[in-house]
């Protein structure tokens, strides 16, 4: 049995149980739903938002092998891709250096932790930072061309 046999046939029994459920939700209905989610019970919705997960966690893990493995068949492209993690890795530190957490009330009455305020400027500068970069190898990369001819 080939791989992609078993992945037509894994991705037909996701496809049937995503439906199954789904019917199930559908059948069950809204007022149903939402007067057992008031009182604590998610019965009707938990097994497809478990399916959801199910999948997703079984596409990184699959995604994740099959770039290591390639990139584990060529040591060019290894060293490469490590060279790209680090640079990823300084604009996280500059961006976390640049960063300071305080906290902060929420709409719902709860309260942002300073730690979670910073990875927030964090997250926020990282765009950014990536964003000018983006834009500025745009720039050089056009001028190259038009200077090259």
């Amino acid at each position: 049995m080939n791989i992609q046999t078993i992945v037509k046939i894994t991705s037909a029994v996701f496809g049937l149980l995503g439906a199954v459920f789904l019917f199930r939700i559908i059948g069950t209905g809204d007022e149903e739903i939402k007067m057992a989610a008031s009182m604590g019970d998610f019965g009707a919705v938990s097994p497809l938002v478990s399916l959801s997960i199910a999948i997703l966690m079984i596409t990184v893990v699959v995604t994740l092998l099959f770039s290591l493995l390639n990139l584990a068949s060529s040591s060019q492209k290894l060293k490469k891709s490590l060279l790209f993690i680090g640079c990823f890795a300084v604009v996280l530190g500059i961006a976390f250096a640049a960063s300071e957490g305080v906290e902060t009330p929420l709409k719902d009455g709860e309260i942002l932790s300073a730690a979670g305020s910073r990875w927030v400027g964090t997250g926020i500068r990282m765009f950014y930072i990536l964003a000018i970069l983006a834009i500025l190898s745009m720039v050089v990369s056009g001028a190259k061309k038009i200077l090259n001819r």
